[in-house]
């Protein structure tokens, strides 16, 4: 069985958080949903971004334009958190000695 359920990207029928306690591993029927779910939202936010970007750049754009924009962006970013926040709450844990251990500077990376 998982050790750390999974946020969904749903709500629960009275609007709260929904969580999934499985021991398929990622691998049954509403993880998968999930997980399609996921990748609809961030590619919906992608194409919003996209025309956002159409929108502020036309200044003929109005007020309630803008706000109704606004509020889809904001609808976006949440469900982009918390896509983040489901996917690092699934990582694994590092042990004591990888979280201890010396931290390694990446190529071109100048330490001063």
């Amino acid at each position: 069985m998982s050790v750390q359920p999974r946020l969904l990207p749903w709500p629960g029928p009275a609007g709260q958080r929904c969580y999934l306690i499985s021991d398929a591993e990622g691998e049954g029927y509403l993880s998968k949903l999930a997980d399609e779910m996921e990748a609809l939202q961030l590619q919906m936010g992608t194409e919003l971004i996209g025309h956002a970007r159409l929108m502020l750049a036309d200044r003929k754009t109005d007020a309630g334009e803008l706000r109704y924009l606004s509020n889809r962006l904001i609808e976006a970013l949440q469900d982009a958190l918390s896509i983040a926040e489901s996917r690092g709450g699934r990582l694994p844990m590092p042990d004591d000695s990888e979280r201890n251990g010396p931290v390694q500077m990446g190529a071109g990376v100048r330490n001063e």
